[in-house]
């Protein structure tokens, strides 16, 4: 069996992080792709969490008696558990007293997970029950009812070891496509990648539009928009990151933060992203 660390964050902390527990898997989970976390606020400080598109998908499941509302392009959704996609607009999660996990999934891991085609979660934050039906519903009971964080994430972790046994594979061109945007920190040609996989310019964006959730171009902007937000929210200047990830110029840059994060470079710095 696994072991796992929970920590928690003094009080003396930084504010977004004051009273906030925080279970974390030694070692990671056992499905290649998966990252997870459980999180509980002791000093119901209450949440309020500014999600910006990423590139992973990001999976939430509600422990506690209240729902998270979640603002986006769907209005307000009262949720017990939800699914965000690649890059889903946007989006504000609200909460009192929460208690939950926290999964970040590889475009791979989303695909073998979900169940359902990422194209179909159609950029927005979906409610995992609608995805996972009576499963969401058994696992959240267990996962509620488990005394501990030790038994909550080994739960989760035995759930996505059966459920990734019976999934479909990514097909090998796509996911080495997708790893190539990666390596490259979206600096890539569409041609040279269908050219790199030995497809049609038609077939690779039909192909990875559907496994991935995302056209290959929108897939390299994503990649590239997460590597700038990172710098951006950790201090850096705006002509410099436009600079370092490859954009034309600082208008550029400008022109892609706005059109993922819904703000400007300099108003993105102070926003807080997903903590998976």
């Amino acid at each position: 069996m696994r072991s796992y660390e929970v920590r928690i964050y003094p009080i003396d902390r930084d504010v977004d992080e004051d009273g906030w527990e925080v279970a974390r898997p030694l070692g990671g989970t056992s499905v290649d792709g998966v990252g997870m976390a459980g999180f509980r606020d002791r000093v119901a400080t209450g949440l309020d969490l500014q999600v910006l598109p990423q590139p992973a998908v990001i999976v939430v499941i509600g422990l506690g008696h209240d729902p998270l509302t979640v603002e986006g392009g769907k209005g307000h959704q009262p949720l017990r558990s939800f699914v965000a996609a690649l890059a889903p607009g946007p989006a504000r999660v609200r909460g009192e007293r929460v208690e939950c996990i926290e999964m970040r999934l590889s475009p791979r891991a989303a695909y073998a997970l979900l169940g359902v085609s990422p194209r179909e979660l159609d950029g927005a934050v979906t409610s995992l029950e609608d995805l996972w039906g009576r499963h969401e519903r058994r696992l959240r009971e267990r996962l509620s009812e488990a005394p501990t964080w030790h038994e909550r994430l080994a739960l989760m972790d035995e759930f996505l070891t059966t459920r990734a046994a019976q999934a479909p594979s990514m097909t090998p061109e796509v996911a080495a496509v997708w790893d190539h945007i990666v390596a490259q920190r979206g600096r890539v040609r569409v041609d040279d990648l269908a050219a790199s996989c030995g497809w049609s310019r038609k077939r690779l964006w039909s192909r990875f539009s559907a496994q991935i959730g995302l056209t290959p171009k929108r897939a390299a902007m994503l990649v590239r928009f997460d590597q700038a937000a990172r710098a951006l929210c950790a201090g850096e200047n705006a002509a410099e990151v436009a600079l370092a990830c490859g954009y034309v110029d600082q208008p550029h840059l400008h022109r892609d933060v706005l059109a993922f994060a819904g703000c400007t470079p300099g108003a993105l710095a102070g926003r807080t992203t997903s903590a998976g």
